[in-house]
Order: structure tokens, then sequence, then C-alpha cells
């Protein structure tokens, strides 16, 4: 008797295509986006029509053409072409900055919810000490503090940015710890002898994924923001590399002159922030959809 069955391929596509009609809206819209950008910043690394830092290239302030489509500065460099080579240094301190806040965030709000007593009451003050603070002026004091030898070095943007979200990770991760310590895995494991460390890497680190991911998706969503703020008053990254913060900074004096040189930097920034705000709108469902089907 013989059985008549699908192609490995056909399963395959069929399967990629009720996934891709299943997931949330924000999430496929701002997913596009995220590799939209992805993909320019790549282009961005390898090729640019003109040095980011080339002057010269063209008559300063001569508006959009076709030859130079965001038109050039005030001393003749192709904004184009700083833009695309800009795009990879946004991405990667926004993602290396929330990977350092995340890390450090996570690991002190676990802890901190799990052990209680006197080293959660002790790390949530200064918890809540840096929360109420601004984002923008913790940075600012950060960089200050730093001093002149590390000001504009890419290491103290990301340092920054991840000592200003690591607070914030904190209270989240230390809310999710107060809850799963309190399940039966947990008092297992306590009774099994497992160490602080163990417990909390093997039992309440895993159960707490969702939320976490959810969180650092927030935080990198925001990143671009904070980078951005920074560039735009100078203590950013140094001149010529080419951050749209500081490429905004630089063209805001070309508004009525040249446009076109601050709207780029300006959409981009934009376009990102808002890819990154609907991947983790979308995220938040998707998890939430899944845990309310698996409780």
């Amino acid at each position: 008797m013989s059985t008549i069955t699908s192609s490995p391929a056909k399963r395959f596509a069929g399967f990629d295509a009720a996934r891709w009609r299943a997931t949330p809206g924000p999430f496929k819209v701002g997913a596009i986006i995220l590799l939209a950008h992805a993909l320019f910043a790549i282009i961005g690394v390898f090729w640019t029509p003109y040095g980011f830092a080339e002057m010269g290239a063209g008559l300063p302030l001569s508006g959009a053409s076709w030859q130079h489509p965001m038109g050039l500065d005030q001393i003749g460099r192709d904004v184009f072409s700083r833009f695309m080579h800009g795009a990879h240094i946004v991405l990667l301190l926004a993602f290396a900055g929330t990977i350092l806040g995340m890390v450090a965030g996570t690991a002190l709000g676990l802890l901190s919810g799990y052990i209680g007593g006197w080293f959660d009451e002790i790390t949530q003050r200064i918890v809540e000490a840096m929360i109420s603070i601004p984002f923008l002026a913790l940075a600012l004091v950060m960089i200050i503090a730093a001093g002149p030898a590390l000001a504009g070095e890419p290491v103290l943007i990301v340092f920054v940015v991840g000592l200003v979200y690591a607070p914030r990770i904190a209270r989240i991760a230390r809310a999710a710890a107060m809850e799963i310590a309190t399940r039966e895995y947990v008092a297992v494991a306590e009774l099994r002898g497992e160490g602080t460390w163990s417990i909390v890497w093997r039992e309440i680190l895993p159960n707490a994924a969702n939320v976490l991911l959810v969180e650092f998706s927030l935080r990198l969503s925001y990143a671009p923001i904070l980078i951005g703020a920074l560039g735009f008053l100078g203590f950013g990254i140094r001149p010529p590399t080419p951050e749209w913060g500081l490429m905004i900074s630089e063209n805001r004096n070309l508004l009525i002159a040249s446009p076109v040189t601050v709207f780029g930097p300006g959409l981009g920034l934009a376009s990102l922030v808002i890819g990154f705000n609907l991947f983790t709108d979308g995220l938040s469902r998707m998890l939430g959809q899944r845990a309310v089907a698996g409780a």
C-alpha cells in the first residue's frame, strides 16, 4: 500500500507561511525595519560613495542631488556617505551598551530578589537612587567623571549606556526572582543543597527568560535615543566619526540652507527607534500568548 506525502520543501514553505501569518503585526513590521537597518549598516561598513571624512566631495551646501542624495555639509563632506558609515556605529553602541546593562542588571536583580534580607535592602536603595536621576543627566555625570582622557571613546559610551540601564533592569529581574523563588522546584533545589548562584543560574534565570527578553528589547529601543542625545550635546563619539546624533548637531544650523542634511540622520534615528519599539511590542505579545497557552 502506497502513501502520499507532501514534499519536505512544501511542508517547510507551508509551515513558515503559517507561522508568519500567526505572528503579531507589530513584530513583523518591526522585524522588517530592523532587517533593513542591519543590511544598510553592513553595506556601510564595506562601501560608501565617498569617505566619511572626505572633504571636497562637491560644492558645500549644494543640496540634494542624484550624486549626493543627502547633500553636502558646510565643509563639502557627502552626508549620505557619513550616514551610511554611521549606521553600524549606532547599532553596535546600542547593542553593546544594552547587553552590558542586561548582564549587570540581571545578575544584581536576580541575586537581590532571591537572597533578600540586608543584601536586598542595600542594593535596592542604590538602585532607587540611580533610577531617581534622569537618563541623560546620569549619563552626562558619568562621562564628565570619566575625564577628558576617555571622552569620545566608544568604550565609554557603551559603559555609560550599560550603567544607566542596569538599575532599571535590576528592578524587573528582582521582581521576577521574588515570584519564582516561591515555587516548588526552587525549594527542591535548596533541599538538595545547591548553592545560591547555582539556584539563580539553573532555576530562576531560565524561568525569568521571557520577562528579561522583553526588557532587553525595550531597553534596546531606548538606547539609540540616549546615544543620539549624547552625540547631539557633544558628549558622544569624537568627531569626525559620523554618529547620527553628532551629524544632526553638526548640521542643525543648515536647516534653512540645506534641511536634507539634518532630515537624513534624523529620519534614520527615528525609524530605528520605531522599528525597535514595534519589534518589542510584538515580542511581548508573542511571549504573552505562549505563556497563556502553556498555563
